[in-house]
């Protein structure tokens, strides 16, 4: 398996991880507006990373067999962001909007966390 896909397949499983924590927090903490906007931005945040991901990967692919690259779909992430803002606005008593920005930014941490530590186990290895 290709050094990307494995990196792919990490990212995915700590947003999974960090939604099954907002599930808990929402069913087990007198916070549940929060953990449900957290829940809501996380979700869209995790369908942006998947779009990326595969817009990458075709971008890629594009690239090596010196195709027409297309775009990397910057307007369908945009768009579910908007929407999962406008799911808050309609229904703002179940979900907290500064708790939905911050789940729609979850996506990023995660990739820069997943990043310094796969760089960090590589220079290790390399020492060792």
């Amino acid at each position: 398996m290709s050094e990307y896909k494995i990196m792919v397949a990490r990212q995915r499983k700590w947003m999974l991880y960090l939604l099954a924590i907002f599930v808990i927090g929402a069913g087990f903490t007198p916070y549940v507006r929060i953990f449900l906007g957290l829940l809501l931005g996380t979700s869209i945040s995790f369908y942006n990373l998947y779009l990326l991901q595969k817009k990458v990967d075709l971008f890629g692919e594009a690239v090596t067999s010196n195709q027409k690259v297309k775009t990397l779909g910057t307007l369908s992430r945009m768009t579910a962001a908007i929407l999962a803002i406008l799911i808050t606005i309609r229904f703002d008593a179940y979900f907290h909007m500064i708790a939905v920005i911050i789940g729609l930014m979850t996506s990023y941490p995660v990739i820069m966390i997943d990043f310094a530590l796969s760089n960090f186990k590589q220079s290790h290895k390399k020492e060792g």
